[in-house]
């Protein structure tokens, strides 16, 4: 069964089960049992035919929830809720944060793209922003060939406003690293309209390896990103299934925190 804690919280973001006005059809399944299916298939990396039969309902049924729990954007707004749950107890650090990128294989579908560090192979890059901790902050996905500095702005404009222990909510890191792939002027300059200040590595000037003892956090998200068996891989046809993946491996790197 998905976790006490984070199923009050799924609770609240869940849409209600449609009705049946002509009655009939067969039972419902209850939404924490299929919860706890989608976490085992997003963790483990089954397809959803494997899905072990303890969990008492078959892959389809999962399948089908996952589906329209994506459409309604439940794993996003699950994820925000569990930031909002570390900034009320003070386990943001938004002082530093670091932005990357990480590579994946996938199928032919939307947002895939020929991968230029893999031999020209179709696929799919993860990009995030992380705190100064390596929490997840924003998450999102694009096409393999897309320039990482394409998706700096979007991924600042994702940040939800985040709960805080004192004061308003939050959603601008005080401070972004980046490695060259962001060295833009013009990226520098929406950063500093925004009172963001930042730390990116020149081109031709300075090493990356520089700043790895601040960029080091979001490396090693990205590799616990890979606890997330589903994202060794892309095999979901639509990018908004890729993309639920992606936040629900967000959302369980970020209730670590609060369960510990």
């Amino acid at each position: 069964m998905a976790p006490e804690d984070l199923w009050e919280l799924f609770q609240r973001v869940v849409p209600p089960a449609p009705e049946r006005p002509q009655g009939g059809g067969r039972r419902r399944r209850g939404d924490r049992e299929v919860l706890a299916a989608i976490i085992f298939v997003a963790t483990s990396g089954c397809t959803w035919n494997q899905l072990p039969p303890g969990f008492g309902l078959s892959g389809v049924t999962a399948f089908r929830r996952f589906t329209e729990w994506s459409a309604a954007r439940v794993w996003a707004k699950l994820h925000r809720l569990v930031l909002d749950e570390l900034g009320s107890r003070g386990e943001l650090d938004w002082s530093r944060c670091a932005i990357d990128s990480v590579s994946i294989r996938a199928l032919k579908g939307p947002l895939t793209g020929p991968n230029p560090t893999d031999r020209g192979k179709s696929g799919s890059k993860i990009h995030l922003i992380v705190d100064r901790s390596g929490l997840p902050l924003s998450i999102g996905i694009s096409a393999a060939n897309l320039h990482d500095s394409q998706a700096l702005i979007p991924l600042v404009r994702g940040i939800p406003p985040v709960r805080s222990r004192r004061g308003r909510r939050r959603r601008r890191p005080g401070k972004l690293h980046a490695d060259k792939g962001y060295d833009y002027q013009h990226l520098r300059r929406w950063l500093s309209s925004r009172g963001i200040q930042h730390r990116i590595a020149r081109k031709g000037i300075e090493s990356s390896h520089r700043m790895g003892r601040h960029r080091w956090v979001v490396e090693r998200t990205v590799s616990w990103l890979s606890g997330c068996r589903r994202l060794h891989r892309r095999y979901e046809r639509k990018s908004e299934h890729f993309l639920a993946f992606a936040a629900i491996a967000a959302t369980l790197i970020c209730h670590r925190r609060i369960a510990n």
